[in-house]
């Protein structure tokens, strides 16, 4: 189980996080919602590891990153918002410094790495430098990456950006597989029917704190406000239709 217990996180006078606390147990998609400077990217970099909270613990499995830092990162992958890559280098020698980085076996990299590029359609372009790749190509570099030591705990944060429809399908299927064998996900986003389609339970955030958590499934419910209404409402977003009348009206003048 992945635990974060009453995370908190200030820079100087700010506080980007504010006691937050959520699970997400071992067969799960936890849908992590909220708007632009709500604390999403904070929380999921605290729970990498690649931020450290102020105060509150994240806890996997029982134990911190602190307590058992390589331990805790050999369990998780981690695909972020944007595909930071070393672009000179191909993706069979990107994915073979993530696995030695990770010190995976030899043995099994002859044999996962190209069949890995031949799953993501990547296999043509393995002798291309990623810097000839499109923003899609490289999200699949990333993902492939993020898989690649079969992770206990899958962070996601905007995964399907710059994929095509086949390659979304593709991963919103293998997610449900994961799942299904009990991968633990995480799943930041800010699209509702990705967490509609795909998680079990949402947590939505607004201004560092969570303002609604609930099963996905409740939406569905006959009389029950939507996803997006919820998040709405919870949020105290503003109601865009005068604006878009306003753009409308002004693009027909």
């Amino acid at each position: 189980m992945l635990q974060a217990h009453a995370v908190t996180k200030r820079y100087g006078g700010t506080l980007a996080v504010d006691k937050v606390s959520f699970t997400v147990d071992r067969g799960e998609i936890v849908g992590y919602l909220g708007p632009n400077g709500s604390g999403k990217s904070t929380t999921v970099n605290i729970v990498v590891g690649l931020l450290e909270p102020t105060s509150g613990s994240v806890t996997l499995d029982g134990r911190t990153l602190s307590e058992d830092q390589a331990g805790y990162q050999k369990k998780i992958g981690y695909v972020p918002e944007e595909p930071y890559l070393y672009t000179h280098l191909t993706a069979t020698e990107y994915l073979t410094l993530i696995a030695r980085l990770r010190r995976l076996p030899h043995t099994a990299l002859e044999k996962k790495i190209p069949a890995l590029l031949r799953l993501f359609q990547l296999h043509d372009s393995r002798y291309t430098t990623m810097a000839a790749f499109s923003k899609g190509m490289r999200q699949r570099v990333i993902l492939a990456a993020a898989l690649l030591h079969n992770p206990d705990l899958l962070v996601l944060d905007e995964p399907f950006g710059g994929l095509d429809v086949n390659a979304g399908l593709l991963f919103r299927t293998l997610l449900g597989m994961l799942a299904a064998e009990g991968c633990m996900i995480l799943f930041s986003t800010h699209r509702f029917d990705m967490v509609e389609k795909l998680c079990s339970r949402v947590v939505i955030l607004s201004t560092g704190r969570i303002v609604a958590e609930q099963d996905v499934a409740a939406f569905a419910t006959a009389g029950t406000p939507s996803l997006e209404d919820t998040f709405m409402q919870v949020t105290r977003q503003t109601d865009f239709r005068p604006l878009a009348k306003e753009i409308l009206d002004t693009i027909r003048a």
